[in-house]
């Protein structure tokens, strides 16, 4: 059976990109947030991490989940897309 091509979809590019906004809002380079995901028991290499944000590679959810730990955030933060001030109109707010 041959390989299927890599398709990420929405969510899987703006998840990717949140990490990349919050990793450089947090001042972390991909080296240093590798290593803190990895210190936390899901090996990572600062290739994989570039590889994510560039979306490249798939990010799964074991990686979600290691990677907002490490950056000190719950993992939804980065499915929910770029954080609004409150009282902004947008996604989830009727």
């Amino acid at each position: 059976m041959p390989p299927r091509p890599l398709v990420i979809g929405p969510a899987g590019h703006a998840a990717a990109h949140a990490i990349e906004r919050t990793r450089t809002a947090c001042g972390y380079s991909q080296r240093q947030l590798a290593a803190r995901v990895t210190a936390l028991g899901r090996p990572m290499t600062f290739t994989v991490l570039s590889r994510i944000e560039r979306t490249v590679r798939r990010c799964d959810i074991d990686d979600l989940v290691a990677i907002a730990t490490a950056l000190g955030i719950a993992p939804q933060t980065l499915l929910a897309g770029p954080l609004m001030p409150p009282g902004a109109a947008g996604v989830g707010e009727i």
